[in-house]
């Protein structure tokens, strides 16, 4: 079994209220799970107007099908043309039982 996660660091465009990032956050999550079948969430920065952190797990029986999924994932995200990518962290947790 294999484990990997993505960590996006947003910037989002004029925003103005947490109703408005909402509006924007949540339709990427959406479809993120509706696309890809992994699990996503907002994750960090839910004060904060203009940025917001997306956090995303997927587990897969190969290892190469997960690479794929995390690499659609995260062009998913870069083109979006709402928000700005400032990064993004890429984990595979071992699990060395």
């Amino acid at each position: 079994m294999y484990v990997g996660t993505l960590s996006f660091d947003l910037l989002l465009g004029d925003v103005r209220s947490l109703k408005e990032k909402r509006s924007i956050v949540r339709p990427i999550v959406a479809e993120l799970y509706r696309k890809y079948a992994v699990s996503a969430a907002e994750v960090g920065n839910q004060d904060l107007h203009r940025r917001a952190e997306i956090g995303l797990a997927a587990v897969s029986g190969d290892a190469g099908h997960l690479t794929d999924v995390l690499d659609q994932c995260e062009r998913l995200v870069a083109g979006r043309p709402e928000v700005e990518l400032l990064s993004v962290r890429r984990r595979y947790p071992g699990g060395d039982d």
